[in-house]
């Protein structure tokens, strides 16, 4: 089997030397006389994967426990940061696997010599160099990274802030809202969503912990949250626990407490069971934070009928992607709030999507106790007023700290 023009690893597009890049001219009147455009390629130089991990890593459903970051290079001296969302180690190999044969590569293979600004392009090609493997999950994972860096290259390359090659200025500011664990208590859960009100936040999410292990106690814990937070949005993710009847049953007892949404109570495989959900009970339904590409979110939208779809910038494919889906979001009518609970990198990367779609405004600001999480950005993100800034630097507009990166690398 022959291989693609995308598989060519040779001095066509990695060897030798070629000549510098031609500065733009200004001719008559301010015009911009642009160099050749053979003269002015930039090219992809170096894929590299960046596993982080705290010392100890415990069995909580806590994604900012260990990371994967992905440094893209290029010839120009420009490189971007990406993030993902997914098991490290298995989306390192990934990125770095050689070719196996003309539809298994690693994305490496792909990337190498290109020029970053084929951005469309790179993403179906590395779809398709992956497909005997691929085609979802851990792969769409690990292209979701790689992804989120060209991206940033682009901005630093053009001097634009990312939301604005996306197509959109809809908003400067996302509304933030506080995304923790569930504790196990009632009283704890009473302190924490008040504590978090006291902070300016107005909208709180509790999930996982011992949600899903008994109605009765869920019902409780939903109570307390609400009793805490006041008139604030409340929002509680049941971490995929529930069988339909069970959902049916909770959403109809914590009726009365207004959740702004209930998130993912089912298996995010039985979509049959959300669209039941969604049409047996009144509180507003969100999923999708487990899923890849835009043909599953299309499902959801379609066959499932949920309120509201979370995509994940850093699993669902990136900002190509994720913009792709929230388009079709916005012309089913449908909310799109995506699911972000990393690092900065990836934060950062929401706010540009939310800057440039018209129907999204919320932003999840996750509060999880990790180095990794809070420390990674040299200016981390801060919420004033209840909301985050969009960033207006180049690219997504953030700078990662090296001291933090070789602290929780893994070698």
């Amino acid at each position: 089997m022959p291989s693609p023009a995308w598989a060519l690893n040779d001095n066509r597009l990695t060897g030798g030397l070629r000549p510098p890049t031609i500065p733009p001219r200004f001719g008559r009147l301010g015009e911009v006389v642009c160099p050749p455009v053979a003269e002015n390629k930039m090219r992809i130089t170096k894929v590299e994967p960046i596993i982080l991990r705290l010392p100890h890593v415990t069995e909580a459903v806590d994604g900012t426990q260990d990371d994967l970051l992905i440094r893209i290079e290029t010839d120009e001296g420009i490189y971007g940061w990406g993030e993902v969302d997914s098991s490290p180690e298995v989306a390192r190999a990934i990125v770095e696997a050689p070719t196996s044969h003309g539809i298994a590569h690693g994305l490496r293979q792909v990337l190498l010599g290109r020029d970053p600004f084929d951005i469309e392009q790179l993403w179906r090609d590395m779809y398709r160099a992956t497909i005997y493997y691929g085609r979802e999950a851990v792969v769409i994972h690990a292209m979701s990274g790689v992804d989120m860096a060209l991206w940033d290259i682009l901005g630093k390359a053009t001097c634009k802030p990312v939301h604005k090659l996306l197509g959109g200025s809809y908003r400067s500011k996302a509304c933030a809202y506080a995304s923790v664990l569930m504790p196990e208590t009632a009283a704890e859960a009473q302190r924490m969503a008040r504590d978090y009100v006291s902070q300016g936040f107005t909208a709180v999410k509790f999930g996982w912990g011992p949600l899903g292990r008994d109605e009765g106690l869920d019902v409780e814990l939903i109570a307390a949250a609400r009793s805490g937070a006041g008139c604030a949005r409340l929002m509680i993710d049941i971490g995929q626990q529930y069988t339909v009847k069970q959902a049916i049953r909770v959403a109809k007892r914590v009726e009365k407490h207004k959740l702004y949404w209930m998130e993912e109570p089912l298996p995010p495989d039985d979509f049959d069971g959300y669209r039941r959900l969604a049409g047996e009970v009144t509180v507003n339904i969100a999923a999708g934070e487990a899923e890849s590409s835009r043909r599953a979110f299309r499902r959801l939208i379609q066959d499932c009928c949920i309120d509201i779809v979370q995509p994940d910038i850093s699993r669902a494919g990136g900002l190509t992607e994720t913009r792709k889906i929230g388009t079709f979001a916005d012309d089913a009518n449908v909310r799109l709030v995506p699911h972000a609970f990393k690092t900065g990198i990836l934060l950062a990367a929401c706010l540009h999507l939310i800057a440039a779609l018209p129907n999204t405004e919320l932003i999840e600001f996750s509060l999880a106790d990790s180095p990794i999480r809070r420390d990674l950005l040299t200016e981390p993100f801060q919420v004033v007023g209840g909301h985050v800034e969009v960033p207006e630097k180049p690219g997504l507009g953030i700078e990662v700290n090296p001291e933090v990166v070789a602290k929780y690398r893994v070698a």
